[in-house]
């Protein structure tokens, strides 16, 4: 545990367990033999923790570390992180000579990133290293295949120089999460094209070549490269739900405690706008979280959670801290945890079901977890 044995108890908790990450990274590392596996521990580890979860990543296995942002980047290296890490969006103003100073890796789209980093190079004496992106059809981050000559020139003209190192070429899919989409097969072929122009053009071979995302890290082998670069799958949920759960664990489990429990009559109005209305003489049960701490507002009288033992939609309006559920008849006292997605182990529901009762996907259920709500890690070690 990342805290004390003896911790406070506080009205809501995500509770994450590290043996269930570890597990999930070997799983995935044996999905990739002779890849190198990068964990994506971008959005505080996808809302589970930044440090301790990167900690467990590489204890089982992974020899990379990924964020988006190089503050991201710069927070594993003050907490003793030393492991290689990449961060991929870079805008205008960036803290490039403290990333070049604590060994973070930068990826260029344009000429301009690598201008940017030539001048942080110049300034702290440091070479960069650097992964070229290209976009193979995603068209967000990357290089359309148009400017992608340029960027190789112009990086391959500032390695002659001494400023960069290039150690890596990559992009991103569009739908590795569609089996069957053509755009995969497009893309795979659009990376091929961009990898032998890199090599016509004087790139090392030994770069570093990554395109495999989670989904694609799962089901396209030929997808896999020189490295794959595994976010949601790291964290027990599944890239390809439709393809089931691949024996991965899910980390973490979302609980809150009752605040208040109270009997009403028949006829009472619940929440904002009544739109929960009471048909009879029953209990409600105040579950302490709200649209403030990630439980979105379209979970009104839709999301289920575990209390008393059953499953319990949510009844009325998700307000900001917190929302009511009709417990009957049976027993409850303050005080009394509700389960809001987990596992699944004790009948709760799991981040998948509620993904999929509010029309999203998993990354929006655990990444929007809130602040308020204290992260618990847990190791069954």
């Amino acid at each position: 545990m990342s805290s004390s044995t003896a911790r406070l108890v506080t009205p809501a908790e995500a509770r994450v367990d590290l043996a269930a990450i570890r597990h999930n990274v070997a799983l995935l590392a044996g999905h990739a033999p002779g890849a190198t596996l990068m964990a994506a521990v971008k959005a505080d580890a996808y809302g589970h923790g930044l440090v301790p979860v990167a900690r467990a990543c590489l204890e089982a296995g992974a020899a990379r570390l990924g964020t988006a942002f190089v503050r991201e980047a710069l927070a594993l290296r003050a907490a003793g992180v030393t492991a290689p890490v990449l961060s991929w969006i870079i805008t205008p103003g960036e803290p490039l000579d403290e990333a070049l100073l604590q060994d973070v890796e930068l990826s260029a789209s344009a000429p301009w990133v690598i201008d940017e980093i030539t001048a942080a190079a110049g300034r702290t004496g440091r070479t960069a290293r650097v992964h070229l992106k290209v976009d193979t059809g995603i068209s967000r981050g990357g290089a359309p295949m148009a400017e992608w000559p340029s960027l190789l020139d112009r990086a391959l003209a500032v390695q002659a120089g001494g400023a960069i190192e290039i150690v890596g070429i990559w992009s991103h899919f569009a739908c590795a999460d569609i089996p069957g989409h053509p755009s995969i097969d497009a893309q795979v072929s659009t990376f091929d094209e961009a990898l032998a122009i890199a090599d016509k053009a004087g790139v090392s071979s030994g770069v570093i070549r990554h395109i495999a995302n989670s989904a694609a890290t799962m089901t396209l082998p030929r997808a896999r490269y020189d490295m794959v670069r595994t976010g949601i799958a790291v964290y027990g949920l599944s890239p390809v739900p439709e393809l089931g759960g691949f024996g991965l664990r899910p980390a973490m489990t979302l609980t809150a405690r009752l605040a208040q429990v109270k009997r009403v009559p028949a006829g009472s109005g619940v929440s904002y706008g009544h739109l929960y209305v009471t048909e009879r003489e029953t209990t409600l049960g105040l579950v302490p979280l709200g649209y403030a701490d990630g439980i979105m507002r379209d979970a009104t009288n839709r999301g289920e959670v575990l209390a008393s033992g059953k499953r319990r939609t949510i009844a009325g309006r998700v307000c900001m801290d917190q929302f009511m559920i009709d417990l009957g008849d049976d027993v409850a006292e303050q005080g009394d945890e509700v389960i809001i997605f987990g596992p699944g182990d004790h009948g709760e529901p799991t981040c998948q079901e509620w993904a999929d009762s509010l029309g999203t996907i998993t990354h929006e259920i655990v990444t929007r977890i809130g602040s308020r709500v204290p992260r618990v890690h847990l190791d069954g070690r």
